[in-house]
This record gives structure tokens, C-alpha cells and sequence, in this order.
């Protein structure tokens, strides 16, 4: 019988800090783009009768001793909304289970904030003087704190939402202000992020300044958009995660003409391809999530923590 690994959500935070998160996430965009992953398509499962809304990831890299599948869950329909998730990961040799990441969806909101880090880190000046955020969410949050981790964040950061209470709150916990409209926090915003489950446009090209880095991280499933897509045709360099994913259920979808600009940020790391080479150029980060984030973030979840962490059974 084989031995199982069950770790929660306090060990998984323990071992997973977003420094580590950056370079794990980084790592797995570089290999994606070579050509190492097996990244099946996204699963998206809806409960409407309770706003519940669930996506399915799964991926491996090739030569890793593991592969892994999250599950992802929002519910809205019952009052507060509830997010929750885990991560199991197996063995690549045999199939067999390894872990169980009972993690509440931490590592989805680490990872999905790291990617948003691994953009900035490649992509944004130095230092960053201004930063507007779309959005009053926990991921609202954790941007900041990538960016933070990668970036000296010199000036101020401005938070807009539909709810005003809910950008104020956001604003405190990120040391910023918050803003009655969304071109009131980007007019002059070096880095500009949107992290909302908006299904129409929030930004346009005169909400955002030469120069700009945009980094969209809302738009993850069919029908949704955050990004004008005159903005997509504004950028000089439009980066995606996946050009593949990013048709199907990014900003890309809105504006499938692009596709062969669009270039991975995998690519951009591994030198491959150009990122910003001009000061004045606007950059559009296109995130949609993937399964080999996952299975990264998953694998340094086990590499930091020591063998005897955790609960172990037999299955």
C-alpha cells in the first residue's frame, strides 16, 4: 500500500512564501513554452442554483517525478461568497498518490499572484512609481504583494471597485487609496492591474499612459473581459501565459487577430523573445491561469517542508 501525504492549509502557507512562489511559477512558464508540459484543457463545472462556478487544472512537466490536479471553487449564491480548492498530487512513475494539498485555494491565489510577479519582474521599470488595481478581491491583495516582492513600489497605489467600501477596504489592507473611478487610479499608473470576474470592459486605451505594463488576471473562462480590445491592438508588446489558453479564455478571445503577436512570457524569460525594449512602449500581460503553475507551486510545497509534515495514511 502506498503512503499518502495530507497537509493543510498551515503547512502549505508555511512552506509556500510568494518569493518562492515567483520563482516556481516562472520556472514552469519557461518550460512550458519549451515544449515540457502536458497541460490538458481547463474544466469549468457551474452550479448555478448556488453561483458556484469550479475549474478543473491539471498538468506535468516532462521529467518531473510528479504530475498533479487542482480543483478550484467560488460559490456567490448563499451569501458571503465562499472560495475553496485543493491540489493532489501523484507520483509520475505510477500514478500512485503522493499528497493532498488541503490548502482552502491558497496556492491558487499564491500562484495566480505570482504570475502577476513574473510579469512585473520581466516586464515593469524600476522602481514602479504608481499602481492602480481593478478590483477589491483577496487576489486584489495579492498582486500588491508580488509586485511588492519583485519591485520597489516608490509611490502610490490606487484601488478602484464597483463597491466603494470594499476598494476602501482593499486600499487599507494594501497601503494605498481608493478611487471613485477607474481612470482616476490609471491615468498615470506605471503598472495597472485587473483582477475582476467582469464580463465587459473596464479599461480602454485612454485609460492607461505610454509605458504602461497592464497585467490582466480576470479573464479565465468564456465571455469574460476586463480589457478593451483596442487595447490589445494599442500594445507593443502584447505578452500571454498560453497563446493556445488565452484564445479560449483570456483577453486574447476578444480579439483572436492578435494571436500571432501575442508572445508567452515563458519565452521572455528564457530570452527567447523580446520583452519591453523601449521605455515608452505599452505592455499588455494576458493570465489566465495554468495547470503547470499548480503542479510547480504543489512541488515546492514538498521540497520545503520536511518528510514528517503533515498526516499520513495508507492507501
Amino acid at each position: 500500500m502506498a503512503t499518502v501525504r495530507i497537509l493543510r492549509e498551515a503547512d502549505v502557507r508555511a512552506a509556500l512564501s510568494m518569493v518562492a512562489c515567483i520563482d516556481a511559477v516562472e520556472a514552469a512558464f519557461v518550460a512550458s513554452t519549451a515544449g515540457g508540459p502536458e497541460v490538458p484543457e481547463v474544466i469549468h463545472l457551474f452550479v448555478p442554483e448556488a453561483g458556484g462556478e469550479i475549474h478543473i487544472k491539471a498538468g506535468h512537466l516532462h521529467g518531473a517525478r510528479t504530475y498533479a490536479v487542482k480543483v478550484s471553487s467560488g460559490f456567490d449564491g448563499a451569501g458571503s461568497p465562499a472560495y475553496d480548492g485543493m491540489v493532489v498530487v501523484f507520483d509520475a512513475r505510477t500514478g500512485a498518490p503522493v499528497a493532498f494539498l488541503l490548502d482552502h485555494g491558497f496556492i491558487t491565489d499564491q500562484r495566480t499572484g505570482a504570475a502577476g510577479g513574473v510579469a512585473a519582474r520581466w516586464l515593469a521599470p524600476e522602481p514602479v512609481e504608481t499602481v492602480a488595481v481593478i478590483g477589491t478581491g483577496l487576489q486584489a491583495r495579492k498582486q500588491v504583494e508580488a509586485l511588492r516582492a519583485v519591485r520597489t513600489v516608490a509611490g502610490e497605489i490606487r484601488v478602484w471597485g464597483r463597491d466603494a467600501s470594499r476598494a476602501e477596504a482593499a486600499a487599507r489592507d494594501v497601503g494605498g487609496v481608493a478611487t471613485p473611478a477607474v481612470v482616476d487610479a490609471t491615468r498615470d499608473a506605471d503598472v495597472i492591474v485587473t483582477c475582476t470576474a467582469s464580463r465587459e470592459p473596464l479599461l480602454s486605451t485612454g485609460d492607461v499612459r505610454a509605458g504602461a505594463l497592464v497585467i490582466a488576471v480576470g479573464s479565465d473562462g468564456p465571455g469574460k473581459q476586463e480589457l478593451d480590445a483596442e487595447l490589445l491592438h494599442a500594445a507593443d508588446v502584447l505578452a500571454v501565459d498560453s497563446r493556445a489558453q488565452c484564445l479560449r479564455l483570456g483577453e486574447l478571445q476578444h480579439a483572436p487577430e492578435l494571436a500571432d503577436r501575442a508572445v508567452e512570457i515563458g519565452a521572455i524569460c528564457a530570452g527567447d523573445a523580446p520583452g519591453r525594449t523601449d521605455e515608452r512602449q505599452l505592455v499588455v500581460c494576458d493570465l489566465t491561469g495554468l495547470g503547470v503553475q499548480d503542479v510547480a507551486a504543489a512541488n515546492a510545497v514538498l521540497d520545503a517542508l520536511p518528510p514528517d509534515a503533515g498526516e499520513t495514511v495508507e492507501a
